[in-house]
């Protein structure tokens, strides 16, 4: 989910994205193409909007026999404090219900946080010190 996909096959899109790299950090470049390339051979569904408000309706949707996992990273910084609690709380709720995945950092702090729920049980570790550009983390592991 993103409030605005881009779509790799489109040239603006591509060169937008590509433009969010700083001239000098190569590496991530590189790990870029990479990734433009998997992508575009193996597409995979996105999803448009609100993540936070279009999240309820989207996990009823969801398989029964499949685990729900959120994934972000280097985004939350963007989100004002009550979204992101609400967010939180969307979470625990499915949680209740529902094996769930919370992979995140930069929701309150630089570290990779894991907030996970097991059969209605909750549970949080600290998995990682990460830097701001996603170039380097450290396991605490």
């Amino acid at each position: 989910m993103d409030l605005h996909v881009n779509n790799l096959n489109d040239p603006e899109d591509y060169l937008w994205l590509k433009a969010l790299i700083w001239p000098e950090h190569k590496e991530r470049n590189s790990y870029f193409e990479k990734a433009a390339h998997c992508l575009r051979s193996q597409p995979l569904e996105l999803i448009e909007g609100d993540g936070i408000s279009i999240l309820p309706d989207i996990i009823p949707t969801v398989s029964h026999d499949s685990t729900i996992c959120v994934f972000h990273t280097h985004v939350a910084n963007q989100i004002p404090a009550p979204a992101k609690k609400k967010w939180s709380e969307q979470i625990q709720f499915m949680g209740r219900g529902r094996d769930v995945f919370h992979l995140y950092n930069n929701m309150y702090d630089l570290d990779l946080h894991l907030d996970y729920y097991i059969n209605g049980n909750e549970y949080s570790e600290t998995l990682a010190v990460t830097d701001g550009h996603g170039r380097w983390f450290k396991w605490l592991l």
